[in-house]
């Protein structure tokens, strides 16, 4: 199982990147967002990478499907993707050409609109995919496009976002909810994004160590 991927840039194409680690070149394929991103910077990955990868080999698909992200929760975001009945890890990665927190927003405010627009969404798919994800892309949808410093948000807003998704999606009450953003905050004074603080609050939520 290949999750990481760090080496040299073998070879890039509008869909994929050859890397290379250890002496073996792999070829990783990238969603449309992505494509879209590098596309705008064209200097990026041009010598060397570092991938979060899905990687996926089945009976019907012998041949080894690698897909890479830049950041892990994005990767974490396209392994649930693929959990919705009929919306596999080929069919998927075409589907991604917004960045995930769009894609997560749309499913938690049940926009089947917005997701049936996507490449190779049907109307009955992008159903599918509120009845099986909707509820559960609270963190995904907190995520920051890649932006300068000075757009990034002020602490009052991403506390905010991230109590409205703590009391409006999870079911915490707003007083507990606070509290537990209040404790992260305190814990961690240096989080600067709600992505960052949503992590913290349920780092300790699910027992992690400190």
């Amino acid at each position: 199982m290949i999750a990481f991927l760090r080496g040299r840039v073998l070879r890039r194409t509008d869909e994929m990147l050859v890397v290379e680690c250890g002496g073996v070149g792999y070829e990783v394929h990238l969603p449309g967002f992505l494509r879209d991103l590098l596309r705008g910077d064209p200097g990026r990955l041009s010598g060397a990478a570092e991938l979060h990868v899905s990687y996926h080999v089945s009976a019907n698909q012998p041949r080894p499907l690698l897909v890479g992200f830049l950041r892990e929760i994005e990767q974490e975001f396209f392994e649930r993707f693929i959990t919705v009945d009929g919306l596999g890890p080929t069919k998927a990665m075409k589907a991604i050409v917004h960045p995930v927190e769009q894609i997560a927003d749309a499913i938690e405010r049940k926009d089947v609109a917005f997701l049936r627009r996507l490449p190779g969404i049907g109307g009955r798919t992008a159903e599918k995919i509120v009845a099986s994800l909707h509820g559960k892309m609270g963190k995904y949808a907190l995520l920051r496009s890649e932006a300068p410093a000075a757009s990034q948000p002020a602490a009052e807003d991403f506390r905010a976002e991230v109590i409205e998704v703590l009391t409006g999606q999870l079911g915490h009450r707003a007083a507990e909810a606070r509290r537990m953003v209040e404790e992260a905050l305190r814990r961690n004074p240096a989080i600067a994004s709600a992505e960052d603080l949503f992590q913290e609050v349920y780092r300790v939520e699910r027992g992690a160590p400190a």
